[in-house]
């Protein structure tokens, strides 16, 4: 019985993980060439290393065929309904930082909050017979946001893309993403709502609850004393 463990398979995230665990005496590595998702784990015994997206690690906890995962919290949160009962997090790693937002076109003067948002709603579905649209790819977590702050009269459209460009491309109104910095809001020329955080994300470690944890919990305490936890 090994322990498995799912790591982002390429990018930034992957090098702050392998990073992360190294420092901890724990050696993940890529075997092959980057089209080949395998890799290696020096430094403890029993634990299995599965290169996914990071998109497809909330799914993988979720159904058990991985005991622990790296990925974005907000990854999680979105991708898995009543998530806590899914999956627990363990620790936030303190790399991947970024803010997903709720931003408007700069030029809506009068829109600053998540209430001029609402009615600017209305006002947008009384004249054009249809709803606002707000651009995102997280629809659970703007969803529960928007409901939970009383705005009405948006619809949701799914973004797989560069979502700052869909408002200059006339496909939605408005936007729901994540940002680390802010530029390309700025060059997109869209504002954030002064109340429009959703979730502040980062990498974090989590523990599937639904995993075959009988033989691999050895193995966990074992690597759980090595990483601090």
């Amino acid at each position: 019985m090994t322990l498995k463990l799912g790591v982002p398979s390429k990018g930034r995230l992957m090098e702050k993980t392998f990073d992360w665990f190294g420092a901890r005496g724990i050696t993940l590595s890529r075997t092959g060439s980057e089209r080949e998702y395998s890799g290696r784990v020096e430094g403890i015994e029993g634990v299995e290393l599965v290169l996914l997206s990071a998109g497809e690690i909330p799914r993988e906890l979720a159904a058990g065929r991985i005991h622990l995962g790296v990925t974005g919290s907000d990854l999680v949160r979105d991708k898995l309904a009543d998530w806590e009962e899914l999956a627990e997090e363990l620790a936030p790693l303190g790399f991947g930082h970024a803010d997903l937002i709720i931003a408007v076109p700069g030029c809506w003067i009068d829109v600053d909050t998540l209430e001029d948002l609402d009615a600017a709603a209305a006002a947008f579905r009384r004249a054009h017979g249809f709803r606002l649209r707000i651009a995102t790819k997280y629809h659970r977590l703007v969803r529960e946001f928007l409901q939970e702050a009383g705005v009405a009269d948006y619809q949701l459209v799914d973004s797989q893309g560069a979502t700052e460009g869909t408002v200059k491309n006339l496909t939605a109104e408005a936007i729901a993403d994540i940002t680390s910095s802010g530029e390309t809001l700025k060059a997109n020329h869209l504002k954030i709502l002064s109340d429009g955080l959703i979730h502040q994300s980062q990498a974090c470690l989590f523990r599937a609850r639904t995993a075959d944890w009988s033989e691999a919990g050895r193995i966990w305490g074992t690597l759980a004393g090595r990483l601090g936890l």
